[in-house]
């Protein structure tokens, strides 16, 4: 099972010296290995390292048996990260097996600092075993050049304080885990590419090798069947929802309210039946106009609560990218396009139609049932069926995209504030957003890069994880700041 909502699992690779390990028998402080021993039990027994992680800690690697025993311990646990730390000097031959035979499986390599020594001078042998224990700096040099020369991927390095590493290690964990949910994750396509945006094009074959979601295409008369199959008891009670938490305008017909309501759970139950983390919707398809007569406007709570996403105009690098920020913040996410630019305020207005998460708890108040206003003149069966029109939340938030060019992905990312303000813009779920760059040097270097047009942001700044995230994924990452 895909636990998206897990910790992040991480396998701890600590190496010492064999000829050190029985240095200072009968000392007050014990040898070298039990001092050794104790610090590891202590970092353990760290509640800063436990309510972040799972650990999988096989031992104090020494010999090569110990580096055999880690590589073992964490394939069969399947971690998503390794925690490689050199406990003082040490011969190097253990670690350069490791980097060998391991996997490719990312590790921060990290170099703790203390802030002061526990002795002045070596001339005691109580304080020369303690000196042998502190050398940490000189066993990671040595065993830095052994990573360049065996091109190890997805080495990241992290030197300071005990505290400050696991700062490091938390942004760390969540870049991995978010790696490896991908890899089992499962995008579903409702129905086909988007003809009228052939940028948003994603190779389903470099998807999968490359990034780890297969792509399973559902049809329109699957999806038709789907809401054929919707009992009476799941329809009321979404709707009987919906009508609970927000205002409804005077116009909706309540025929087409309930059509909407209906085709809003179906998405749901396909993503249900056939395992979607990835929900992308061809929403603007003729042929699921003719045969569903509507477009849904809701965003079932089904996604939210199994930590999936739903996106509209089929757009697979923008759904993914809408996950990624879901599975890094576990906060609610929107989908956006940018619509134009007020240089007066240096703001921008930015939006979508189609479902929207409207489902924060928070803003109730900031959604409207309304009608669908670019289809009410058309002669689909539901034309003009509503929508939840959606005020986005305000606040900070970080905005990014994710696009393919020739085989590489490029990840852009910025921070933006979403204003407080009234609904404006009939259709669109939207805000009015203000850059923390210029708004014009921002569309600027977004145009200069290459990219299409559609965002996802999500309340607070995820630039860091998603920095790291690129990192290990070997994408090309810009961060517009």
């Amino acid at each position: 099972m895909n636990k998206k909502n897990r910790k992040a699992k991480a396998g701890l690779l600590l190496l010492a010296s064999p000829r050190f390990k029985d240095l200072g028998s009968g000392l007050s402080r014990g040898t070298y290995g039990e001092r050794k021993a104790e610090e590891v039990s202590t970092l353990l027994n760290s509640n800063s390292i436990h309510s972040i992680l799972e650990v999988v800690y096989p031992g104090i690697v020494y010999e090569r048996e110990d580096a055999e025993k880690a590589m073992f311990s964490f394939i069969n646990e399947n971690v998503d990260f390794i925690i490689a730390e050199f406990l003082s000097w040490s011969e190097d031959f253990a670690w350069i097996r490791f980097l060998r035979d391991m996997p490719d499986i990312p590790i921060l390599f990290v170099n703790p600092v203390k802030n002061r020594m526990s002795f002045e001078t070596t001339l005691d042998e109580d304080d020369f075993i303690d000196y042998l224990c502190s050398g940490t700096l000189v066993g990671s040099l040595e065993a830095s050049g052994s990573v360049a020369r065996l091109g190890r991927k997805n080495l990241k390095v992290a030197i300071g304080s005990r505290d400050e590493l696991v700062k490091q290690i938390h942004v760390f964990a969540t870049a991995s885990r978010v790696k490896k949910i991908l890899s089992r994750s499962i995008a579903g396509l409702l129905a086909n590419y988007n003809e009228a945006m052939w940028s948003t094009y994603i190779d389903p074959y470099n998807l999968f090798t490359r990034i780890g979601p297969e792509i399973r295409f559902i049809s329109y008369s699957t999806y038709a069947d789907a809401i054929a199959e919707i009992n009476e008891s799941e329809f009321k009670t979404y709707k009987g929802d919906l009508l609970s938490k927000y205002k409804i305008m005077d116009d909706v017909e309540m025929g087409k309210f309930d059509a909407s309501v209906y085709a809003s759970i179906g998405l749901a139950k396909l993503a249900k039946q056939y395992n979607i983390d990835v929900m992308v919707f061809n929403d603007i398809d003729t042929a699921m106009f003719k045969l569903i007569g509507l477009r849904a406007g809701f965003y079932h709570p089904y996604f939210n609560e199994n930590h999936a996403v739903l996106v509209p105009e089929a757009d697979i690098g923008a759904g993914l990218i809408t996950y990624v920020l879901k599975l890094i913040s576990g906060k609610h996410v929107n989908f956006i396009e940018p619509f134009h630019i007020e240089s007066d305020f240096g703001t921008f207005a930015g939006g979508h139609a189609g479902p929207n998460d409207h489902n924060d708890p928070a803003y109730t108040q900031n959604v409207i049932i309304a009608r669908d206003v670019r289809f009410a003149k058309t002669n689909y069966k539901h034309a003009g069926a509503p929508f939840a029109w959606y005020r986005i939340s305000p606040g900070r938030k970080t905005m990014a995209q994710l696009v393919e060019e020739n085989g590489r992905y490029k990840l852009v990312s910025t921070l933006v504030d979403s204003l407080e303000g009234k609904h404006l813009l009939a259709t669109y779920s939207h805000s009015i957003f203000k850059p923390v760059v210029p708004v014009n040097d921002l569309f600027e270097q977004v145009l200069k890069i290459g990219t299409t047009q559609h965002f996802a942001i999500v309340d607070g700044d995820y630039l860091r994880e998603l920095s790291l995230f690129a990192e290990i994924m070997g994408f090309d990452y810009h961060e517009i700041i």
